[in-house]
């Protein structure tokens, strides 16, 4: 078996990768290749953590993967990540387990390609100013995303602690991030918000990080961190004035989607004022933005599928490459 360390993974395998592949795969989806069973999520309330089990298989390809993924928020205070995670990759034409790699990195890139890809379809093509709520380690691939698609002129991060801020800006900064590009750590949530052409949102939020009253027209949201019923990113207000909704998937959305289940509890909402799938808005099924007025809104939740994309990815460029360490077990 080939075991393959987050540092490795880095070296290889970046946000160009994952867009490929996650686009890649919503394709593969949208056309009945794979197989998604749902996720088991096991909750430790006492610690407000989660342990996620997500299986998934490409039926075309013949690789199958299962990601164990824990989330322990109160880590930090004992020096260890909030979030943890490896994924087995297996071979389903013969049962070999074929590597098991870490993927926590891999679940932010993952998360970050499909903000990348929903952003890329529902943001005004002349975005320009990106508000980050939330400056954690979901945050920094998010960016990523974004950037990817957008050419970002002005950053306004906003967090409750003003060194992590800080410190998110100069790991951007590290990594290459353009020089031009102006940074801002704003602590009035509602001014970001006020002056943003795209925000990303990632917290963990149970309760709403923003009045969707403040949002302006042509405004795109993203939201990944909140992924439990009774969290709330975005507030009632903002998804009423939401245009386009779209989900990646509305299985996983339904069930775990906060703001959304919320939403669906009104008498003046309920799921099938969704727009559709980010699988339908790249096989342009559905439309993306078509005016600058319009706010639109991501939801993410994550799925199994999306694990496989980037999972396959990087061992393919691991046995090419001949990175990682060969195990007997």
């Amino acid at each position: 078996m080939l075991i393959i360390n987050e540092a490795e993974i880095q070296s290889i395998y970046g946000i160009k990768d994952a867009l490929v592949d996650v686009e890649r795969i919503l394709k593969a989806k949208a056309h009945h290749q794979i197989d998604n069973p749902n996720r088991t999520v096991i909750e430790f309330p006492e610690r407000s953590a989660s342990s996620l089990y997500m299986p998934s298989a490409d039926l075309v390809d013949d690789i199958a993967t299962m990601k164990a993924v824990t989330i322990f928020p109160e880590n930090p205070e004992i020096g260890k990540p909030t979030t943890q995670g490896v994924i087995l990759i297996t071979d389903a034409r013969n049962g070999e387990h074929l590597a098991l790699i870490n993927g926590s990195y891999l679940t932010r890139l993952r998360t970050g390609a499909l903000s990348g890809l929903a952003t890329d379809q529902l943001a005004r093509k002349d975005s320009e100013t990106l508000t980050v709520i939330g400056t954690g380690r979901m945050a920094f691939e998010q960016v990523l995303g974004v950037l990817a698609v957008r050419s970002i002129k002005r950053m306004l991060l906003v967090n409750p602690t003003k060194a992590k801020a800080e410190q998110f800006k100069e790991k951007l900064r590290l990594f290459g991030i353009d020089e031009e590009i102006e940074f801002e750590i704003i602590r009035d949530v509602s001014n970001a918000v006020r002056q943003a052409d795209i925000i990303c949102c990632s917290t963990r939020a149970n309760e709403p990080v923003f009045d969707g009253n403040v949002i302006q027209p042509g405004t795109h949201v993203n939201g990944v961190g909140s992924y439990l019923p009774h969290m709330r990113e975005v507030d009632f207000e903002f998804i009423q004035r939401a245009s386009k909704i779209v989900v990646d998937d509305l299985e996983g959305i339904k069930e775990e989607a906060g703001e959304l289940i919320h939403a669906n509890e009104q008498p003046n909402w309920s799921f099938d004022y969704l727009h559709g799938e980010l699988k339908a808005l790249t096989t342009n099924q559905i439309e993306g933005r078509n005016n600058p007025e319009e706010v639109t809104f991501f939801k993410c939740v994550g799925a199994a599928y999306f694990d496989l994309a980037v999972a396959k990815g990087v061992y393919q460029k691991a046995t090419e490459l001949g990175v990682g360490t060969q195990v007997d077990l």
